[in-house]
């Protein structure tokens, strides 16, 4: 090997990052453009359609589009990989394998905190 060879090892820090899209982690976006498209095709349906007022249509096509947005900042943005689905299932299944301190029994083998006269 010559003295002055530069020396080339692959560290792999690209394959970490799955990037970033209006500031939004990974494919996040799409999470915001489908909750905006059900927004639009809402919003038409019941105010061209079915003639609704337009605040009443605007009322009920904005739940979508606020449900997408919740699940998108409260669960996913800036959170570690599979967040959502691991506190759905501590709600769900509670805390697992973890003891709960105040549920848990004296250690049989402890001393008494008083003693018998």
């Amino acid at each position: 090997m010559k003295e002055h060879e530069l020396r080339f090892s692959d560290t792999n820090s690209a394959d970490d990052s799955e990037g970033r899209t209006w500031g939004l982690d990974g494919n996040l976006f799409w999470f915001v453009v489908g909750g905006v498209f059900l927004f639009v095709v809402t919003l038409l349906l019941l105010f061209s359609a079915l003639k609704c007022s337009f605040w009443q249509s605007f009322t009920t096509a904005i739940i979508p589009l606020a449900i997408t947005l919740l699940y998108v900042f409260g669960f996913r943005q800036g959170k570690p990989p599979a967040y959502d689905r691991d506190l759905v299932d501590y709600w769900t299944n509670g805390a697992g394998f973890s003891p709960i301190p105040h549920t848990q029994p004296n250690h049989p083998l402890k001393e008494n905190d008083h003693v018998a006269d």
